[in-house]
């Protein structure tokens, strides 16, 4: 069993008091995540010196540098309630803390550097530790962040971040670390390569239907309607679970694009062909043969979500702090995808989804919660993360990260993380969660294919 040892938990606020920010309303977009969880990545980076040394000169800067980036993105030191002018709506508002925790930990040598940065299958078991876990303010309010670092003497650090998605979506996230990781690099934001300053105001978020009311109504029906979950059987033991990075290259990826578009053309069909559609068409077909899919099974589920700032009117800021998305639906034939062009047919049916956004990117939205849990039974393969966010750039002044994972995809069964590669420009690389035996068949297929591309 992986241990660590915890030298320090750090309680760091703003470098200036936030105490004047006004109370934020939640969105329709943050209403949808109120019950979920927090979105987990950890990042390792080379370290090649002691404890001791890490503590004397790295740990002073990681916690100014983010007391400093925390007077940016105070609404992570908040809590959620709801307003006591009208209960209905639902707020951030300052915790009695007003800070983040930060753990600082060190391995106890039974988890090998070497081998948790690795791509090949590894006990999640190893990994868990490193996640920070998200605690409760004096009040008895849950936090909506948390962070550790951990040590590992004259190998490396991994630095984990875990931000409960009530409060932001993953480009949001990326901004925060992104942030935090050039004022301890450039010792404050006054580089001209320091991220801009988010935007927390709700009010460039448009609701002109009453999205957020209508969301809330569907969810309190749901939970009122729903029937309790059966409780778990304890004479069944859970199989171990296993994390591996499968990675597609540029040149893997471009010919996969061009079978899609070549195909696509000669059927006289107009699809979103990208290095995203391909790589997820690719992943879901290795998934559902690792599943052993029945080919007479009709219907294969896919879910991933779209940030709607650019699609909004009028846009959205890019650097808008806060959940800007909706869920995008796929559907195909399992016959089709499990077929000689099962990659092609997944990606055409991905573009087609992706291409129906432009009819209108909020349509139906008060239903999206209600389809979602309609298609939960037949499971669907969702997606996290995004080659977009370029989470290999994040850099402390440690260099460039080892190896980057996105760990809370092992709490959704089916899902699989999406990022850049960390050692070609231009490949993807793609992480998965499943027992042993699911992970070899993914493995199996994953690397087959390769072969006749």
């Amino acid at each position: 069993m992986a241990t660590i040892k915890i030298l320090d938990q750090i309680h760091v606020s703003p470098s200036t008091s936030s105490s004047s920010d006004p109370v934020v309303p939640l969105t329709f977009f943050d209403i949808a995540w109120l019950h979920t969880g927090p979105v987990e990545r950890l990042f390792f980076f080379p370290y090649n010196n002691s404890t001791s040394h890490f503590l004397s000169t790295s740990l002073p800067s990681l916690t100014s540098s983010l007391s400093l980036t925390l007077q940016r993105f105070h609404l992570l030191t908040c809590h959620v309630t709801t307003s006591p002018s009208d209960p209905a709506q639902y707020i951030f508002s300052p915790s009695s803390s007003n800070s983040i925790a930060l753990t600082v930990a060190e391995s106890d040598g039974s988890i090998d550097f070497e081998e948790i940065v690795s791509s090949d299958p590894r006990d999640l078991s190893k990994l868990d530790p490193l996640v920070p876990q998200l605690g409760k303010s004096d009040d008895g309010t849950a936090a909506l962040a948390a962070l550790q670092i951990t040590i590992f003497p004259n190998q490396g650090i991994c630095i984990g971040v875990s931000i409960h998605h009530v409060v932001c979506d993953d480009s949001a996230s990326i901004h925060f670390v992104k942030s935090w990781a050039a004022a301890c690099r450039d010792n404050g934001f006054d580089s001209e390569s320091a991220p801009v300053p988010p935007i927390h105001d709700r009010a460039v978020v448009p609701d002109p239907n009453g999205l957020y009311f209508k969301s809330l109504s569907e969810m309190r029906e749901l939970a009122s309607n729903g029937p309790p979950p059966p409780p778990p059987d304890l004479s069944i033991k859970p199989p171990a679970l296993l994390m591996a990075t499968f990675s597609l290259s540029r040149d893997q990826i471009d010919t996969l694009k061009h079978g899609v578009a070549e195909t696509a053309a000669s059927s006289g069909v107009l699809v979103h062909s990208s290095s995203f559609t391909v790589a997820c068409a690719y992943a879901w077909i290795c998934l559902l043969k690792c599943r052993g899919e029945n080919p007479t099974k009709e219907t294969a589920h896919l879910l991933f979500s779209v940030d709607c700032r650019a699609r909004l009117a009028p846009p959205v800021p890019v650097q808008y702090f806060g959940n800007c998305l909706r869920p995008c639906f796929v559907e195909a034939t399992v016959k089709d995808l499990l077929s000689e062009n099962g990659v092609v047919s997944g990606a055409i049916e991905i573009g087609k989804s992706i291409k129906g956004l432009e009819n209108g990117v909020l349509d139906g939205a008060e239903l999206w919660l209600k389809k979602i849990l309609s298609i939960l039974p037949n499971q669907p393969m969702s997606i996290g993360g995004s080659p977009r966010f370029r989470v290999y750039d994040v850099d402390f002044g440690f260099g460039k990260p080892n190896k980057v994972e996105m760990l809370s995809i092992a709490k959704t069964p089916g899902t699989v993380s999406l990022s850049e590669s960390g050692a070609e420009e231009g490949g993807i690389e793609i992480g998965v969660v499943l027992p042993r035996d699911e992970i070899e068949r993914f493995s199996s297929c994953f690397l087959g294919g390769l072969k006749l591309i």
